[in-house]
């Protein structure tokens, strides 16, 4: 079973990702701050993580840059999931080391068939 972490601050989000991920048989673990999303990462080393941009205590963007710029971490498919959909947010969600950015409003068939293909290509890679 797929470890997934979800790192959002909308509680209405991240019990429709919870839900709507969990009937799809991942494992979803949901935090709603910045800094508890960064730290039960490095705990429970997730298959793929999402994470929102605005978030209380550390913004999605500078998690991302410590995980994909930590060795232990950096291959963990990171998918950005905000409302924040300028094309200047989408370069930082890029440069952050951001594996691929969507914006909300979003259709939840759209962001498993991103997730799996993540997780696909980074599976490819293990095996390498």
């Amino acid at each position: 079973m797929k470890r997934i972490l979800v790192v959002e601050d909308s509680r209405l989000v991240s019990e429709l990702l919870r839900v709507e991920l969990g009937k799809r048989g991942f494992e979803v673990t949901v935090r709603d701050d910045g800094l508890e999303g960064l730290k039960t990462a490095k705990e429970i080393l997730p298959d793929l993580v999402i994470l929102d941009v605005m978030l209380p205590s550390m913004n999605g963007f500078k998690i991302c840059r410590l995980l994909k710029f930590d060795k232990r971490f950096k291959n963990i498919p990171v998918i950005m999931l905000t409302t924040r959909s300028l094309e200047d947010d989408k370069k930082i969600g890029i440069t952050s080391g951001a594996d691929a950015y969507m914006a909300k409003p979003f259709r939840v068939e759209d962001l498993v068939a991103r997730m799996e293909e993540l997780m696909a290509v980074e599976s490819g890679a293990e095996g390498r």
